[in-house]
């Protein structure tokens, strides 16, 4: 790439300033800092960095393409690894493993392959906002260790749609 090619792309508004792995929201609500969610797990980042979205949607899709991993019994929470090896951990909600399943459904199984969007777990948030001790939804980069620099970006977000994370390996 030549000189003015590169200078274009620096100073060009369409390019993003972290050019990385986009992670996506995994359900539409709003974007809330990992520490306010109020589990210690999470708001310490003892199982990653991230951030947790505040749920307004009925579903959780997978915030990038990649693998299904582990996708819990209760199916409140999956995971997923990315083709450039990001794991991501996405948990709906606070305590809601002690609801033993209900409130959700899952629609995709563990090592299915998954494009960006594509439904993982239906949730009826009404129950859940009456049931859960909370619905702020942590996503995060479990292999955060890995990674160069994660950029959290904030606000009202669409599933699939906005990205949450920009994450530079």
């Amino acid at each position: 790439m030549g000189l003015f090619s590169t200078l274009k792309k620096l100073v060009s508004d369409d390019n993003d300033p972290l050019d990385g792995v986009k992670i996506y929201a995994p359900i539409t609500g709003e974007i809330v800092d990992i520490e306010e969610v109020p589990d210690v797990v999470f708001a310490e980042k003892i199982v990653g960095d991230g951030v947790a979205v505040k749920p307004t949607g009925s579903k959780l899709v997978a915030p990038c393409d990649g693998v299904i991993g582990k996708i819990f019994e209760t199916n409140h929470a999956f995971s997923i690894e990315s083709p450039e090896g990001i794991e991501l951990f996405v948990h709906f909600g606070i305590d809601t493993v002690e609801l033993k399943g209900e409130g959700f459904r899952r629609v995709a199984e563990e090592g299915q392959q998954v494009k960006c969007g594509d439904p993982v777990i239906e949730l009826d948030l009404p129950f859940l906002e009456e049931k859960a001790k909370s619905t702020l939804t942590p996503v995060v980069i479990s292999n955060v260790d890995e990674v160069k620099q994660l950029a959290k970006h904030s606000g009202k977000v669409t599933q699939a749609e906005d990205v949450i994370i920009t994450v530079i390996k």
